[in-house]
């Protein structure tokens, strides 16, 4: 018997895959708990339309996603802060912060999640840099120039 696995099936295979198995195991266990569903013709077509789908989907998000990282490749970003005399910072910088300023300065809408800034934290004022992941691996490295406010 073949099945379409509509979840991940451990030691059987992913989403979207097509697998036989045994009758039993099909009809008893899979198809009932809403592991899988029979893979009649009408369904195997519905199932090939939809990964066309997704896959022109992730095309498109993909363009999107390289478009803007040939963008940001050369932004410097600007952190305005409150700092001592010293350069060291009243708190430190973060993802959020960085996220802010990329909107507020050059209009770019990059989810704040997706901002990985360096392994140590900003506490003094520099220029630093930071990871942006815009998709599965399209990254790109911002420079981020923290300066104290006046």
């Amino acid at each position: 018997m073949e099945v379409i696995l509509i979840q991940d099936v451990k030691n059987l295979g992913y989403k979207d895959d097509c697998v036989k198995v045994r009758p039993g195991y099909g009809r008893n266990f899979l198809i009932p708990r809403g592991l899988a569903i029979e893979a009649t013709e009408s369904a195997k077509k519905v199932l090939a339309e939809n990964l066309k789908q997704r896959a022109f989907k992730e095309e498109k998000i993909r363009k999107e996603a390289e478009a803007l990282a040939e963008k940001l490749k050369d932004v410097k970003v600007v952190i305005k802060t409150k700092a001592a005399a010293t350069g060291k910072i009243y708190g430190s910088v973060n993802n959020i912060q960085v996220a802010d300023a990329l909107k507020e300065q050059f209009n770019f809408d990059v989810d704040r999640k997706k901002i990985d800034v360096a392994n140590e934290t900003i506490k003094e004022t520099g220029t630093y840099s930071a990871k942006v992941n815009l998709y599965k691996d399209i990254k790109v490295e911002i420079t981020l120039d923290v300066v104290g406010e006046e």
